[in-house]
């Protein structure tokens, strides 16, 4: 089973909009368990855990959990989230293939199980 990274924003300007970016991403993480991968939500990880520790706790967890993993997927406002821009890049980086639409992530690990060839559909960054 593939395991897949979840990318996106987390931090917002209030409490409620934090909550909603939970929510987008749960809905996603969910999607990915159906379509039959393990998928890490750092969304879920810390919720609402915001200054019981240090960011950098946050961040560098992250991106541990990140390089441990098959794949990235992108939440479709990634964009938005500073942290996501920087997983990506770093994802990129260390050559985890990185994903911008469900439908990519499973076509792949479709091929990937068919030993057909791994190309990563991304959209440019």
């Amino acid at each position: 089973m593939k395991v897949v990274y979840l990318a996106g924003p987390y931090r917002a300007a209030s409490e409620w909009e934090v909550v909603q970016n939970i929510r987008r991403a749960e809905a996603l993480a969910l999607q990915v368990w159906q379509s039959g991968a393990a998928c890490i939500c750092p969304h879920k990880n810390t919720s609402l855990l915001g200054g019981a520790a240090d960011d950098s706790v946050w961040l560098e967890g992250d991106i541990e959990m990140m390089k441990r993993c098959d794949a990235v997927l992108c939440m479709d406002d990634w964009r938005r989230s500073r942290g996501a821009i920087e997983e990506v890049r770093i994802a990129t980086e260390v050559g985890i293939p990185v994903f911008y639409k469900l439908k990519d992530l499973d076509d792949w690990m479709h091929s990937k199980a068919s030993g057909a060839p791994m190309h990563a559909k991304a959209d440019a960054v």
